[in-house]
């Protein structure tokens, strides 16, 4: 399937729609994701052989067990064991367990006491050890078997071993040994207390005992002993015991490298800007679906053979399948996971601690399940269900009974067609392998559900987001006509009432003009084949916030009104220039128009396709191009990667993807560094980039906001070409803050000011309505034709005398004053009320040219830059009248420096209270000098001297001449702000404002 778009002029483009243009979407994003890991080879390397680290991290830990039973028989194979002879009884000293401080210990007890016959036998012992002879001091014995174990609990690990005897008969000696039979390992040495102390102080006592019932003292007596043959124990897996925490670890590294890209793609807004150029939501999820499947096959693959190269019996002896399966299903698992958690999180830094707070989480619960918690047949299967929704338990269940099926080299492990059966000998088996696999997938499908779920309902960057129950809706399936406006698509968290009018914002001639002949297109169903974007009552306000602050406090905001109320049209093979200062809503409007944020209220149709209705705005997608005002670009990309990219989303053909992109790389000048990466551009070509990014697939429409910042002049000289050049056939919204820029570019221009339209029009029509009137420029020659003998012409003082004479004509014939002054010529602003007289005034100074030695006389109209600041004065200062701001005014000269008096905001004069005197009845004031900040607000920038202030009937005071002060007030009368000064500060009802861009106005 595909759709030809034609713009005006007819030519057009094949572009792709439906299932074609989603194959090719996705095509181009998995190119976009396999070029970004392949530059983020790092990263990339760590996610794929990260199990190669903790595989031999558990190699390790494998061998590090080993190495401590290494010297004890029980594990290690005895097939053919050899007889040992018993030796001597070795010192306490010897035993691990025994204590060797100041007290000292002993090699033996003895009961009970006070027997010769026991006593005979104790001395034999002692006497007769081979090697070396016990002393005295190192036995001790006791009258009772009682007495004997009460000073062995008062003095633990004291004895290795005790000696019981019980004298039956003359011929009858029974014994009995205790010994500490707990087994003791030092730093790798094993010490089994059986055979170190008990059989030494057993074959003792019986040799004794032989010798003194035979009467034999020299009875030879030698004792041999020897293990049964057995093999090597084996109790546990390795893998199966601590690998769940290790290999989780090596999962990690993928889960968190998943969520970086997923939020920064968010937090950069470059998900933003490709769907703004038409992308699919379901091609973004699949292609990221797709991308991290093939990490998790390769990831697992690698992972199973690692282990085999390692030779671990987990690896070896389970089926390939059933690994592969497991850990696979698990990897998926987790993106599925990280999905969902990357729909609650806005900054990529984030996903680090996200992914360290899931691993800990999941250590705890792998000990716990480790135990057999809860999978074990005393536990409910509803708290096992609960338990299986972590990703972490199920691949720690799954690896314990992996684990358990291969404990020794013997056991054969699970096969692959055993896997819906429970392994031998595991009796507590709740789950099988199959099971466990259902479990991974299902959870996947839920985490994926509830990710798609979230990323629509979760505002985003700008508060967008959907209704909880958008998915019943039946538009959002069949979508809704995209001539009709819907109400509903979804929400902004927003107040929908529209904004009550500010107290004096009264719309321009022009301004009510458009507005009403839109409302008569919209009454009379008129479709203008000129137009290209009809906006109707655009509305746009952000809700206020209620923050709970310290100390219990709470601050509320009211909802901010970005945009009022708007209408005007956009025509077609024109550009139009949105001007205006900072917040004053022009990216507002752009964003609304791009579908970034919803309207409050209003509509707006570009080429009939309203910006409300769902498949409306994927229509205009489809033929929109974008320059935002902040680059958006991959860092890693190239320029040409960028634009075969965006072409694709586009749906061009891939033909038309390569001449497009080439053709637009030598438009942008970037034609040499197209296949180096956007990271190493500079600002201007970044921006030169984004140009040529808004022109890719031939858009009907395109929105520049603010194209050319960062720019050097050459450069941008030739942007603006470029953008000249696109007019035809497609209609430019351009936004930007040099006025140069919008007076060579604009074909129509509008200006917004506090969220209002404020004016509208061409340069020539805004210039003349609302500038000041008419710019001369006035260049005197140096030496005139006859110089005076008194007063040489080129003498300093000569020029200044001829460069008064013109100023004086210009009062004389004109009443206007120079308002700047160079080296080159005298600039003098001509009111516009004075268009009748200028006939005559220029005839006469043709007259008197020579006379007043005027070398050169140039005229224009005020710049478009002096209509701009006019315009935003004004709406400065209406809103702060009906605001009723002030500002505070601190004297910095004058007998009253130091003092602080409210100000009206925009009021041209104050009074200085406490001035009062018999010279100046009145008191005295000062002139406000007022300046616009970043914001468009007006501030205090400084003040005048001290000067009388008039009587309440006095004229109004003159300019003083050759000031270079700037001050402004409103434009036209300044009634309002001279009632608020007549009742907050001073009483000066006669003192009027001058007119904006006039110089420092002072007392005579």
């Amino acid at each position: 399937m595909g759709r030809k778009q034609e713009n005006g002029d007819g030519r057009g483009l094949e572009l792709r729609s439906g299932i074609p243009l989603f194959i090719q979407q996705s095509s181009a994003l998995l190119k976009k994701n396999a070029l970004l890991s392949w530059r983020n080879k790092r990263a990339t390397f760590l996610q794929l052989v990260s199990s190669l680290f903790f595989i031999f991290l558990i190699f390790a830990v494998d061998q590090a067990i080993k190495a401590q039973t290494r010297n004890t028989t029980g594990f290690k194979n005895l097939f053919d064991p050899q007889p040992e002879e018993v030796t001597a009884i070795p010192p306490c000293e010897d035993g691990f367990f025994i204590k060797t401080d100041g007290i000292g210990c002993w090699d033996f007890f003895y009961t009970p006491t006070g027997n010769a016959d026991i006593e005979r036998i104790v001395s034999a012992m002692k006497r007769n050890n081979p090697l070396r002879v016990i002393p005295d001091n190192k036995v001790r014995g006791f009258p009772s078997i009682d007495e004997a174990e009460t000073f062995l609990l008062q003095n633990p690990m004291r004895c290795p071993a005790a000696v019981h005897f019980d004298i039956r008969a003359n011929n009858v000696i029974a014994y009995g040994i205790q010994t500490n039979s707990t087994a003791k390992q030092i730093r790798g040495i094993y010490e089994n207390a059986n055979f170190k102390f008990q059989i030494p102080v057993q074959a003792a006592v019986e040799r004794e005992l032989t010798r003194f019932l035979t009467n034999n003292a020299n009875l030879a007596w030698n004792v041999f002993f020897t293990e049964f043959a057995h093999p090597n124990i084996e109790t546990f897996s390795t893998v199966g015991t601590i690998g769940p925490t290790f290999l989780l670890a090596a999962a990690m590294f993928g889960f968190v490298i998943q969520m970086s890209n997923l939020v920064g793609e968010k937090e950069n807004k470059l998900r933003q800007a490709m769907s703004t150029m038409g992308l699919m939501n379901s091609a973004y999820w699949l292609t990221w679906l797709l991308w991290e499947l093939l990490l998790g096959i390769i990831s697992s693959v690698l992972l199973v053979l690692f282990g085999m190269a390692f030779q671990f019996y987990f690896f070896l002896n389970n089926d390939f399948l059933v690994l592969f399966f497991m850990f696979f299903l698990f990897a998926v698992n987790m993106t599925g996971f990280a999905f969902l958690l990357s729909t609650f999180l806005s900054k990529a830094t984030s996903a680090t601690s996200v992914g360290f707070f899931i691993f800990v989480v999941g250590f705890l619960t792998q000990l716990v399940t480790a135990f057999g918690f809860p999978y074990d047949k005393q536990f409910s299967s509803g708290l096992r269900g609960l338990w299986s929704l972590f990703p972490p338990d199920l691949l720690a269940i799954g690896l314990k009974y992996l684990g358990d099926a291969t404990a020794t080299k013997q056991d054969a492990g699970i096969s692959f067609k055993d896997i819906d059966k429970c392994s031998i000998g595991n009796d507590d088996c709740v789950l099988t392998m199959s099971q466990i696999y259902i479990w991974l997938a299902a959870t996947f499908v839920v985490w994926l559900l509830l990710a798609l779920y979230f990323d629509n309902v979760l505002p985003d960057a700008n508060g967008v987001r959907k209704p909880w129950t958008y998915f019943l809706r039946p538009s959002y399936w069949a979508g809704s006509s995209s001539k009709a406006t819907e109400g509903g698509g979804c929400c902004s968290c927003t107040q929908a009432a529209p904004p009550a009018p500010e107290l004096g914002e009264l719309d321009d001639e022009d301004v009510v003009a458009e507005e009403d002949l839109v409302k008569r297109q919209k009454r009379d169903i008129v479709d203008d084949p000129a137009v290209a974007v009809r906006i109707q009552g655009l509305r746009k306000t952000f809700a206020g916030k209620t923050e709970l602050k310290c100390c219990c406090r709470i601050k509320s905001t009211k909802p901010y009104h970005a945009v009022k109320d708007v209408w005007y049209n956009i025509e077609k093979d024109k550009l139009f220039c949105l001007l205006g200062p900072n917040g004053a809503g022009k990216t507002t409007t752009i964003n609304c128009l791009t579908g970034i944020i919803p309207t409050t209220n209003g509509d707006a149709l570009i080429y009939g396709d309203s910006v409300r209705s769902t498949s409306g705005m994927a229509k205009i997608r489809g033929y929109m191009g974008v320059c935002p005002q902040f680059d958006i670009l991959w860092e890693a990309l190239s320029g040409r990667e960028h634009l075969h990219l965006f072409g694709s989303i586009k749906g061009l053909r891939p033909a038309d993807i390569t001449s497009g992109t080439e053709q637009l790389l030598a438009q942008v000048k970037l034609l040499e560094a197209a296949k180096v990466r956007s990271g190493s551009y500079s600002g201007g070509m970044k921006r030169r980039l984004s140009v040529a990014i808004a022109l890719i697939g031939d858009p009907k429409i395109v929105f520049l906001d603010e194209p050319t910042t960062g720019m050097d002049p050459v450069t941008r000289r030739h942007v603006w070409d470029i953008i000249e050049s696109s007019k035809k056939g497609r209609a430019i919204v351009l936004t930007t803050h040099s006025m140069e820029e919008a007076d060579i570019l604009g074909d129509r221009i509008a200006i917004m000011a506090r969220g209002r339209l404020r004016c509208i029009g061409t340069s020539i029509h805004l210039k003349t309505r609302f500038g000041a009137g008419y710019i001369v420029n006035v260049s005197v020659r140096k030496e005139s034709v006859g110089n005076s003998p008194i007063m040489p012409a080129s003498s300093p003082r000569g020029e200044e005398l001829r460069r008064d004479e013109v100023k004086q004509f210009f009062k004389d014939q004109l009443g206007v004053e120079f308002k700047d002054e160079t080296r080159a010529y005298i600039t003098f602003v001509i009111p516009r009320e004075k268009d009748r007289e200028l006939t005559d005034f220029f005839n006469l100074l043709e007259e008197e040219k020579e006379r007043l030695h005027i070398s050169d006389v140039q005229i224009s109209l005020t710049t478009l830059e002096e209509v701009f600041l006019n315009i935003s004065k004004k709406a400065e200062l209406e809103s702060a009248a009906a605001d009723g701001r002030f500002d505070v005014l601190t004297l910095t000269s004058g007998p009253a420096i130091g003092m602080c008096i409210n100000v009206p905001v925009g009021a041209p004069f104050v009074a200085v209270p406490g001035t009062e005197s018999s010279e100046t009845p009145n008191g005295m004031m000062v002139e406000i000098y007022w300046q616009q900040d970043d914001t468009g607000s007006l501030c205090i920038a400084g003040h005048s001297d001290l000067m009388p202030s008039p009587a309440p009937s006095a004229a109004r005071p003159a300019r003083r001449s050759g000031s270079q002060r700037r001050s402004f007030g409103p434009v036209g009368s300044f009634g309002r702000s001279s009632r608020i000064m007549e009742a907050e500060v001073i009483q000066m009802s006669n003192i009027d404002g001058n007119r904006p861009g006039s110089r420092r106005m002072s007392m005579s």
